[in-house]
């Protein structure tokens, strides 16, 4: 493999000892000058001996160790931007230009066969809490997510450079994540890896998406809850990604074969639910449920032998954000591959998680949860006092969004109620090959299909046709958040609805 040292002068800098592999793409390469000097890959121009560095030829170039090599460029606050801006019409817009006069997120161009990141980083970036938690981080220095001057740090790295993505894109630029993907590949060597043509190999966006997520564990904090001590808190997260996206199981696992082994209970953390796909499961509710009930073998203490034991599971703990990853892909060792199941299995818009909770989590869901009916009971009397019509050109009324989490337990979710906000689809037969996009919801019905740079409008019901059955789009991984109680503001000096005006209202 032909790696370098080289020394990269920049105006009147010098960096020594930058890294060369003329095996990765050049892409790769700018992705480091863009770490040292802050110029954005596209505003650079590299030059080694007179000849100007392309995608197409850069890897004959003579480089050697120590070498000079020449960049021009300048950061985008250098340069001075036009007085005037001239109109330009809706017919005569691209794609991008049309994405942001219809206010459309900016999508994230395939650098090859990175498709699988571009689809995670969308629907993860449907979570405010953790988009304002990268934000936060390392707040007040330069965010340049590489330092070759520092020892490497896996978890720093990739959160820097995802910081960097989501704040690109929040200000509405639609880029290529190369410094997040020469990241991902340094902490990962698999998902570096290339195909017998040289281009890199199409990789399994759960398993993306579960390595960015354990990396922003580390470096994400846990948001303070102002309402809760270290007495009255029942659920102590280390990091946001815990108290967003963590839940707990209450387990028990009892012998089958011996009535006299006591059975054990433990608790235990997840961070993802997993939906099993078999041959009777046309639900991702029942694909859930039949994980909570689990036959396994183990050395039986008892007995002295191994034998069977049944492992019972319930939710102890839901976080505000649940993600269902639908295991769609098995291992067959003869073709060496991992194949996809393709089975239909339908998932709702909505979802209530009570069914898969403890009795004492039941429990504590009941109150929000009977608050919730009162007030879809009495928006139900409007509508038959009013009519569905009238309702309708009604002027919106303000509301008041209550916490979705318990007071003691910031970033849970208080009634088992969920909406989903994103889904990650793969299409093709393996998990090495297809493709994958996001699609995300834009507002009540509106939902987004982010497919990489390109971004279009799609309903809930082409998402709902997202189940799986054949070679469209399969749902692989599904993101539901809280439902929010909304109350209508009154009036009066107290701005809030009490539920007894919300039963004086049924009553009347």
């Amino acid at each position: 493999m032909p790696q370098f040292k080289v020394k990269v002068k920049w105006g009147k800098t010098v960096f020594s000892d930058v890294d060369v592999n003329t095996d990765e793409e050049l892409m790769l390469f700018k992705a480091q000058l863009f770490a040292l000097t802050g110029v954005q890959p596209e505003r650079q121009k590299v030059m080694l001996k007179g000849i100007t560095l392309k995608d197409e030829n850069w890897t004959s170039l003579p480089f050697r160790d120590g070498i000079a090599v020449l960049m021009m460029g300048s950061k985008e606050e250098d340069v001075p931007t036009e007085p005037t801006v001239k109109p330009i019409f809706i017919e005569d817009m691209n794609e991008s230009e049309l994405s942001t006069a219809l206010d459309l997120p900016p999508g994230l161009r395939n650098v090859g066969n990175t498709c699988y990141l571009n689809a995670t980083v969308q629907c993860l970036r449907t979570v405010p809490e953790l988009t304002e938690a990268l934000k936060r981080y390392n707040n007040g220095q330069e965010s340049i997510p590489f330092n070759s001057a520092s020892p490497y740090n896996p978890a720093e790295s990739i959160t820097n450079a995802l910081k960097y993505l989501c704040e690109s894109m929040d200000a509405g630029e639609s880029r290529a994540p190369v410094v997040l993907i020469q990241e991902l590949h340094k902490a990962f060597p698999r998902f570096a890896e290339k195909t017998g043509t040289g281009f890199w190999q199409q990789q399994d966006a759960n398993e993306c998406w579960t390595e960015l997520i354990r990396m922003l564990q580390q470096k994400l904090p846990a948001k303070e809850n102002p309402t809760a001590t270290n007495d009255t808190a029942s659920y102590k997260p280390r990091s946001i990604i815990e108290q967003y996206f963590g839940g707990t199981f209450d387990t028990e696992l009892k012998c089958d074969e011996s009535d006299e082994e006591p059975p054990t209970c433990r608790k235990e953390e997840f961070l993802q639910l997993s939906c099993f796909i078999t041959t009777e499961c046309k639900h991702m509710t029942a694909g859930l449920k039949n994980k909570m009930v689990e036959k396994i073998t183990k050395l039986s203490p008892t007995l002295g032998k191994d034998a069977q034991y049944t492992k019972t599971s319930k939710i102890s703990r839901l976080p505000a954000y649940l993600t269902v990853q639908f295991v769609r892909f098995c291992y067959k060792e003869k073709e060496a591959i991992n194949a996809k199941i393709l089975k239909d299995v339908k998932f709702t818009l909505s979802f209530d998680a009570f069914e898969l909770c403890s009795k004492e989590l039941q429990n504590k869901l009941t109150p929000m949860r009977e608050r919730f009916r009162k007030m879809e009971e009495a928006q139900l009397q409007e509508v038959q006092l009013k009519g569905k019509k009238k309702m309708k050109d009604e002027k919106k009324k303000e509301t008041k969004k209550e916490p979705f989490s318990f007071p003691e337990d910031l970033g849970s979710n208080n009634s088992g109620y969920y909406e989903l906000q994103a889904v990650l689809t793969h299409q093709g037969r393996t998990s090495s090959s297809g493709h994958y996009v996001a699609w995300v919801r834009q507002n009540e019905d509106a939902w987004l299909k982010c497919d990489d740079e390109n971004i279009s409008v799609v309903t809930s019901e082409d998402v709902l046709k997202l189940s799986g059955g054949g070679d469209w789009h399969c749902a692989y991984v599904l993101l539901y958040g809280p439902r929010v109680l909304e109350l209508p503001l009154t009036t009066e000096e107290t701005p809030m609805i009490t539920e007894e005006v919300v039963s004086e209202t049924i009553r009347d």
